[in-house]
């Protein structure tokens, strides 16, 4: 059988890819495409992310209309609702989800001097750094890693928050200053995780595919896209959420912030494994009324030209 898997044409994204190539080389052969989305073009001109699938759009175009049979997401770009006709087939295991600093003097967050400079191109991050430190200045990063990690080692940043999972998966420990913890620093909701994505009707590709997916992690993101979903908040909202399972139990933090970090919601959790949509829901539910959706609409005020 040949499965034609595709993905973003950046060097994380190959990363992705080939990992799922080799899972998949003992049950079919791969062929591998890459794609530059609407994502990439405007990282590269340094403007703003309009969409929630500015990373994806293209990719799963191609997978719809044939071109490829599977699309690998990094799941954190994936909206919160797929288009009509797709499925999320499979989820491997999750790495570790948590952001980290990559300091230029090799610095952890706490002893960063007044004033340093933090780069970070998401809202969600900019919010929890000037919550923990608001004095501290945080200014727009954006590129691929290589060029942010560059562009640190140049003198632009003190500082960058990044994803470990991205770092692990082109080998880039060595880059890592510090761990940020959940406790403060909750990550981007299905951070460290990829989405398998294939058509809903080719059972076939489908059945393949299962081999893939780590039930635990599955459900874990369930529940957390379960949050995005009924917030009704893009990939690129102020808003974090993370799920882990203990014992048959699953616990579910999600958190909307004011751009400025001025102002937190957070709540969490904790029930059966077997039902992580609902409790995802749930923690949404208690978010809203607690005021989160003003806070996203004063991101969307503030991203505004």
């Amino acid at each position: 059988m040949k499965i034609r898997l595709g993905g973003r044409g950046s060097q994380l994204s190959l990363a992705q890819l080939d990992l799922v190539a080799r899972a998949l080389a003992e049950r079919a052969e791969v062929e591998i495409a890459s794609f530059r989305t609407t994502g990439d073009r405007l990282s590269t001109l340094g403007a703003p992310m309009t969409g929630k699938d500015s990373f994806t759009r293209e990719v799963d175009e191609a997978l719809l209309d044939g071109r490829i049979d599977v699309a690998v997401h990094s799941l954190k770009d994936l909206p919160s609702r797929l288009s009509a006709g797709l499925v999320l087939a499979a989820v491997p295991p999750r790495e570790d989800p948590s952001d980290v600093l990559v300091s230029r003097e090799a610095i952890p967050f706490a002893r960063l001097p007044q004033g340093s400079r933090v780069g970070t191109s998401s809202p969600r991050r900019r919010a929890q750094v000037l919550a923990a430190r608001p004095d501290l200045e945080v200014t727009e990063a954006r590129g691929n890693v290589d060029t942010r990690v560059r562009r640190l080692r140049e003198g632009r940043w003190d500082a960058i928050v990044l994803a470990r999972a991205g770092l692990a998966r082109l080998g880039r420990h060595g880059d890592i200053t510090e761990i940020l913890p959940a406790s403060w620093m909750l990550p981007a909701i299905g951070q460290g995780a990829l989405a398998i994505v294939t058509r809903e009707s080719d059972r076939a590709v489908r059945d393949v595919l299962r081999s893939l997916d780590d039930p635990t992690s599955h459900r874990e993101i369930l529940a957390e896209r379960a949050v995005l979903e009924r917030l009704e908040a893009g990939c690129r909202a102020p808003v974090a959420g993370l799920a882990r399972t203990h014992g048959g139990r699953l616990q579910v933090a999600a958190a909307a912030f004011a751009p400025d970090g001025s102002r937190t919601l957070r709540e969490e959790a904790e029930g059966s494994a077997e039902e992580p949509a609902a409790l995802g829901f749930e923690v949404a539910r208690r978010l809203l009324e607690r005021g989160a959706a003003d806070l996203m609409a004063l991101s969307r005020s503030a991203a505004e030209p």
